[in-house]
């Protein structure tokens, strides 16, 4: 699975990250009589958007090559980078009509970020993810 995106990572995580965080944006600052309804929890919104986030993010962090404390420790920054969205993201709202901020909201986009990580840090174990990622890419790994 992990070499698959690997190979794909400009179709299967870049892209898919950048159209996914734009939407985001473009979602979170739309006012609130424009919004559709939906039949579940604003909590539950949250918690999905983020844990979604999260999951892009953190497999670009891992596959990028440009910075390896990025990627060394690629859960901990996606954690410290969707929290801080997640920050950013309820003040401006504030300034959105019909919006408003709310720290149960970024409780909520937290969790799905914790929740995304445990997931992705449980799989890149299980799944025995052998890319060497503390290693320059390019030297012998010998």
């Amino acid at each position: 699975m992990f070499e698959y995106l690997e190979k794909n990572k400009v179709y299967l995580v870049y892209t898919p990250l950048v159209v996914y965080w734009l939407f985001l944006i473009l979602a979170t600052s739309l006012p609130a009589a424009n919004m559709p309804k939906i039949a579940i929890s604003d909590k539950i919104e949250h918690f999905g958007a983020f844990f979604g986030l999260s999951v892009l993010l953190s497999l670009t962090l891992l596959y990028q090559q440009k910075n390896l404390l990025l990627k060394k420790y690629f859960l901990v920054f996606t954690l410290i980078i969707v929290s801080g969205y997640g920050v950013i993201d309820e003040i401006h709202q504030a300034f959105i009509p019909g919006r408003n901020s709310d720290i149960l909201d970024w409780t909520a986009d937290s969790i799905g970020a914790i929740t995304a990580v445990l997931l992705i840090w449980y799989l890149v174990r299980k799944l025995n993810y052998k890319q060497e990622i503390f290693v320059k890419p390019g030297r012998d790994n010998n």
